[in-house]
């Protein structure tokens, strides 16, 4: 039975496309180049990050991220940000009382950030900078469990991409549901990992509701 649900933030919960094209707009490169770019690298299987080393070799991306913040420029999101389904997705799965969370690889500033815009609609923000391991670490998913006031199978954790969500979560005992959108799982979506490993496939988080309740009532 699914009791907790823990949401990944970006491309689950947050559309990241402004944030990527503001990095384009840093290194100087014209932001359809860059995305270009940032869909070979991880078609290839290939660390998102090994993008900035393709137009500026030795791309040091904490010492960047700190060049930003210093210039002003520092990497944000908002409310706008957010996909259109998230708010109503919270609001009926807290309402069927399903113990929700928020624990991604994200930033200490984007953790202050998670909490403004979601402390009253969730039970958890957690991230890899608030707990010194990154997905897919298992000691990332050690910690989801460990704040988590159920069994590790009674967890679901929901994100789009294969390699550092679905794959880790299941390995460490959660169910899992993989969602379309973002470019890891538009470029992942009809490989056999997205095929045979999700608990569910979802194209949006309005559908989790009902896919959580016929898992419950099937009996799981």
């Amino acid at each position: 039975m699914i009791r907790a649900v823990i949401f990944d933030v970006g491309e689950c919960l947050v559309d990241e496309t402004r944030e990527y094209g503001t990095w384009a707009d840093w290194i100087g490169v014209p932001r359809h180049t860059f995305h270009a770019m940032f869909g070979a690298v991880i078609a290839q299987g290939r660390d998102y990050r090994e993008v900035f080393q393709e137009f500026r070799p030795g791309f040091d991306l904490y010492e960047e991220r700190e060049k930003r913040t210093a210039a002003g420029q520092a990497e944000t999101f908002g409310e706008d940000d957010l996909y259109g389904d998230v708010r109503a997705c919270l609001q009926r799965l807290r309402s069927e009382g399903l113990w929700l969370g928020i624990a991604g690889n994200q930033t200490v500033r984007a953790g202050r950030i998670l909490r403004e815009l979601f402390s009253s609609d969730v039970d958890l923000i957690g991230t890899s900078d608030d707990w010194g391991a990154s997905k897919p670490d298992p000691e990332f998913f050690k910690r989801v469990a460990d704040s988590v006031p159920f069994e590790v199978g009674e967890i679901l954790y929901v994100g789009d991409r294969c390699d550092n969500d679905i794959r880790p979560a299941r390995d460490a005992g959660m169910h899992t549901a993989l969602v379309r959108r973002g470019p890891w799982a538009t470029i992942q979506w009809y490989s056999v990992e997205a095929k045979q490993l999700p608990t569910f496939r979802v194209e949006s988080l309005a559908e989790l509701s009902g896919e959580i309740a016929r898992f419950n009532d099937s009996g799981h």
